[in-house]
């Protein structure tokens, strides 16, 4: 068994975010880049099923060399072996089709729900079609037996079961496991495993940023005597726009 495990790079949520170049870039001086952690939670349950299942979990990453020392910490957590596609990552589509060049024969694709930064969610499913196979995403369970994965995953106002028979891609949702801590013989162990890195196939992006910005700060709370009910609905027409 053979699955595979796609992995993004992320600002640690602590991190003061600030942009360059008229707005139009992410300032990454200063930041601190973590293992995204809806990834985290695909590559642990990716890890438990190779375990009992005598496989092998390799984790790959689109992204340029600063984002090794994170691939690594993968490595730590129990994953053989890595590899780097060495391009930046721009947008969902670009990254799916240079995951998608590699994919090809493994048993299990898993990636996160999300990525803590753009929160696309959308990996998942564009590497589904790109392989023309299964995509489930959103997985609060996953298990195999004889040879079918069954899934478990969120829908509106409830959870659907899933079986799909041969290759599928599926993307980790918070209640999947509890992400697994590195030990410091995995730590040890990861410097020395393979972390091959390949050139992209040159997939073009489909997305120009024109400009960021950060949110409005937040505002004082405006406390509403409950007799003036008037004022209330006043103000959150006229000051809010919520209504």
């Amino acid at each position: 068994m053979n699955i595979l495990v796609c992995i993004s790079v992320v600002p640690d949520t602590t991190t003061k975010i600030s942009f360059t170049d008229n707005d139009t870039a992410f300032q990454t001086s200063g930041v601190q880049f973590i293992l995204n952690p809806y990834d985290e939670l695909a590559l642990t349950r990716g890890l438990e099923i190779a375990e009992a299942n005598g496989g092998k979990v390799t984790v790959v990453h689109v992204g340029l060399s600063d984002s090794e020392a994170v691939i690594r910490k993968a490595l730590s957590m129990g994953a053989e072996a890595a590899i780097r596609i060495n391009a930046a990552p721009t947008d969902a589509q670009q990254v799916a089709s240079e995951l998608a060049a590699i994919a090809g024969g493994y048993d299990l694709i898993l990636t996160g729900r999300e990525s803590i930064d753009y929160n696309g969610g959308l990996i998942c499913g564009l590497l589904g079609a790109a392989l023309n196979i299964p995509s489930i995403n959103v997985v609060t369970r996953i298990d195999y037996i004889n040879g079918t994965w069954s899934f478990d995953r969120d829908i509106d106002g409830g959870k659907e079961s899933v079986s799909v028979q041969g290759p599928c891609v599926a993307s980790a949702q918070k209640d999947l496991c509890e992400p697994r801590i590195p030990n410091m013989r995995g730590i040890m162990a990861a410097r020395t495993k393979p972390l091959t890195v390949l050139e992209p196939k040159n997939n073009a992006s489909g997305v120009t940023y024109t400009q960021f910005e950060l949110p409005a700060p937040k505002q004082g709370v405006k406390l509403i005597d409950p007799s003036q009910a008037a004022e209330l609905i006043s103000l959150l027409k006229n000051e809010a726009k919520v209504l």
